[in-house]
């Protein structure tokens, strides 16, 4: 009896050490799906599957195989590195971990079944890998004169390989001026929203291109990377002045302007005839509003007018590459002075009696049924007059409220015409437009 249970106790063992050679193959091992190639970005887990059918008493086993290094047999892990090791549900899946995928681990993977001849199948484990800039041949931010060409670069790496585009900051359009050839010597303009390339050339360079310009490399795996890079454009300040010649009455306000180009950035300021620098008091208020990375906006405002005040006022702009300076002429003209007390009909609206009065300022109202012939007003200043301009609006504010018709009463109470009392306003009036046409006739003669 003991020696029956010995017998049966081997037959056990034979059969499931040595399954095929019982059965005569009838239960061989097989996959029963093939492995899953993986795409994984940098640093991201990978897990390989293999499912296997009767596998047995064989074993399965895990190599790289294009480095033929074997990476698990079973459930046992043979490679020295840390970050890969193995699992299985039951004897049919077998899994493959690599922890934190770096560029190494790329490659064809392989699973094994030890039978005789061996099978196996294998996976194929792409890395993805972000867009990343090459600092070595990536441009920083340029410094040029105007008129000359500069190319920015932006060379970026990642798998895939990224797509490079280029903005401006400041939602402006880029000018691409190509180079003129031998038959057309024009330069080709071209205005675009975006450019895509790793080089952003920009010949015959203006002011108007000066700013920060950001190449964004994209190759769908995040994070989309950009660069910064700003282009200062380098000239001698420019000043624009809108107006050289302004008039205005005694006891009002005057603005006078002087708009201003220049990078680097100019010192600003303004001088009298006399040569004096003025500055900022009681009686003057200097400013300077930015407009643009290159453009600045000066202005004089001169309170209650002197008779000193009257004269030439010169705006100058200096920095490293030059200096420039102009002159505006400040004149006087007739007209009511803020300080004066003007008896007007009681039709008139009297909540503007004492608004103040600036003279040379672009918001002021047009007068009725009235014009200098001799004005030449741009953007509400006294520009030089020329027997060729037409008359246009003068530099100040009026009531432009219109009396009622009909009758009207009188401070006795009473009644009287419209037409009667108003006789001696319009005696007034014309006389005021001829000392205005002999003052400005005198004028052109000297």
């Amino acid at each position: 009896m003991a020696e029956r249970e010995r017998v049966l106790w081997g037959l056990l063992i034979a059969l499931l050490i040595y399954p095929n050679d019982n059965f005569g193959g009838a239960f061989q091992p097989e996959f029963s799906s093939p492995i899953s190639n993986l795409t994984i970005p940098l640093g991201r887990d990978a897990t390989f599957t293999c499912l296997v059918e009767h596998l047995g008493g064989y074993r399965v086993g895990w190599v790289k195989a294009d480095t033929k290094a074997i990476q698990a047999i079973h459930d046992h892990v043979i490679t020295h590195n840390p970050r890969v090791s193995v699992s299985r549900s039951d004897h049919s899946t077998w899994n493959l971990h690599i922890k934190g995928v770096q560029l190494e681990d790329a490659g064809l993977y392989m699973c094994q079944i030890n039978t005789d001849p061996m099978k196996s199948q294998t996976g194929l484990l792409s890395i993805e890998v972000p867009p990343d800039f090459d600092a070595e041949e990536t441009s920083g931010d340029v410094m040029i004169g105007e008129g000359g060409q500069v190319k920015l670069t932006c060379r970026a790496k990642g798998v895939p390989e990224p797509k490079v585009t280029w903005k401006r900051e400041d939602g402006k359009n880029i000018i691409i001026r190509d180079s003129p050839s031998i038959h057309d010597k024009k330069f080709k303009v071209m205005t675009v929203g975006e450019y895509r390339g790793e080089e952003l050339r920009i010949t015959k360079i203006s002011r108007n291109d000066m700013g920060a310009y950001l190449c964004i490399a994209t190759n769908g795996v995040p994070p989309a990377i950009s660069k910064r890079i700003t282009i200062n454009v380098h000239f001698a300040p420019v000043i624009h002045v809108p107006n050289q010649l302004v008039g205005a009455p005694l006891g009002t306000d005057v603005a006078l302007e002087c708009f201003v180009e220049a990078s680097p950035k100019s010192i600003n300021y303004w001088v009298t005839e006399k040569g004096e620098m003025i500055i900022s008091s009681a009686h003057h208020e200097v400013q300077a509003i930015s407009k643009s990375t290159f453009q600045i906006r000066m202005i004089l405002t001169i309170r209650n007018l002197q008779e000193q005040d009257f004269g030439s006022y010169t705006c100058a702009a200096k920095n490293s590459l030059g200096e420039v300076d102009f002159s505006i002429r400040l004149y006087k003209i007739l007209g009511p002075a803020r300080t004066q007390n003007v008896l007007v009909p009681p039709y008139y609206d009297q909540e503007e009696e004492n608004e103040d009065v600036i003279f040379g300022s672009a918001e002021l109202e047009k007068m009725e049924n009235k014009a200098y012939s001799s004005d030449n007003t741009v953007q509400g200043h006294l520009g030089l007059p020329s027997s060729g301009a037409s008359s246009s609006t003068p530099t100040m504010k009026i009531n432009r409220r219109r009396p009622p018709t009909g009758i009207i009463t009188s401070p006795s109470g009473n009644r009287s015409s419209n037409s009667a009392l108003t006789q001696p306003f319009r005696c007034h009036s014309i006389s005021l437009m001829l000392i205005i046409f002999i003052t400005i006739t005198c004028f052109r003669l000297l």
